[in-house]
C-alpha cells in the first residue's frame, strides 16, 4: 500500500476523508499538539460565535484563518437564525445561540452571509412563481427559508426576483434579518445593552474573496481590509 493511501479501508468512509485525516494527524495535529491537549483538558473558550451558511464553499475557519478552539460555529441554510420562540419545538439554532452566549460567554457574534447563496436564490425563485406548490409540513428547507420574508418585504417589489442583482441585495438583507432575529432574544438584548456582547453583520463573496462588514449606523455593507486585499491580488498569478 502506498504511503499516501488510507490505512483503514474497512471504515467505509470516503477515501478523500481518510486521506485528509492522515494528512491532518501527521501534519497540523502534531504541529499543534499542545493546543489540542490544552483544549481537551481545559475545554473551549472561544470569544466569537459565527453564524454561517452550511454551503461547502464557505468555511468560517478558513476565511478567518482560525485555529482549533477559536471560533464557535453554527452553520445552517442561508446563515439564518430564527426569532425568539420559547415553545416545546426543536430549536437547534436557538440552543446553539443560548450555549454560546450563556455557557461560553462569547463577546462577539458574527452573522456571515455569502454570495451565490442557494437558500436565498431558492426563496427568490419561489416568491417569483405564483404557481409554486404550497409548503408541506415536511418541506424543511421551504419552511426554513420563509424567514427571509421580512427581508424581501423591506426590499420592496422586485422587477424580476430571479435577477442576480436582486438576489445579491437579498443576500445582504438576509444578514440584517438574522441580526434582528437575534435581538429578539431577551438574553441577547440584556447583554448587548450592557455591552457584554457585540453583534456584527458580514458577507463573504465567493467569486472574488472579498469580505463586507455592515455599518449599522448607515445600513450599508463596506469592504474591509482593502489594503491587504489589494496587495494580495497585486501579487497573484492567475
Amino acid at each position: 500500500m502506498a504511503d499516501h493511501e488510507p490505512s483503514s479501508g474497512a471504515t467505509g468512509l470516503p477515501e478523500a476523508l481518510l486521506e485528509g485525516y492522515e494528512s491532518f494527524i501527521s501534519g497540523r495535529f502534531l504541529a499543534e499538539h499542545d493546543r489540542f491537549e490544552e483544549l481537551s483538558v481545559k475545554g473551549q473558550t472561544p470569544k466569537t460565535m459565527i453564524i454561517s451558511c452550511c454551503d461547502s464553499r464557505v468555511a468560517p475557519e478558513a476565511i478567518f484563518n482560525a485555529g482549533p478552539g477559536e471560533l464557535f460555529v453554527l452553520r445552517n441554510v442561508a446563515a439564518l437564525a430564527p426569532p425568539y420562540e420559547p415553545d416545546d419545538q426543536h430549536h437547534g439554532s436557538s440552543a446553539a445561540l443560548e450555549y454560546a452566549v450563556m455557557a461560553l460567554k462569547v463577546s462577539d457574534i458574527v452573522v456571515l452571509g455569502h454570495g451565490q447563496c442557494g437558500g436565498v436564490r431558492a426563496y427568490a425563485e419561489i416568491a417569483a412563481d405564483p404557481d409554486a406548490p404550497r409548503l408541506s409540513h415536511s418541506d424543511f428547507i421551504g419552511n426554513w427559508i420563509k424567514m427571509l420574508g421580512p427581508a424581501a418585504d423591506r426590499l420592496g417589489v422586485a422587477p424580476n426576483p430571479k435577477d442576480s442583482l436582486y438576489v445579491e441585495r437579498l443576500e445582504f438583507e438576509a444578514v440584517k434579518q438574522t441580526l434582528r432575529n437575534l435581538r429578539s432574544f431577551p438574553m441577547v438584548q440584556v447583554l448587548e445593552h450592557h455591552r457584554h456582547l457585540r453583534l456584527h453583520g458580514a458577507l463573504f463573496r465567493i467569486m472574488d474573496g472579498r469580505l463586507f462588514l455592515l455599518d449599522e449606523s448607515t445600513g450599508a455593507f463596506e469592504p474591509v481590509c482593502e489594503k491587504a486585499y489589494a496587495a494580495a491580488f497585486a501579487e497573484a498569478r492567475f
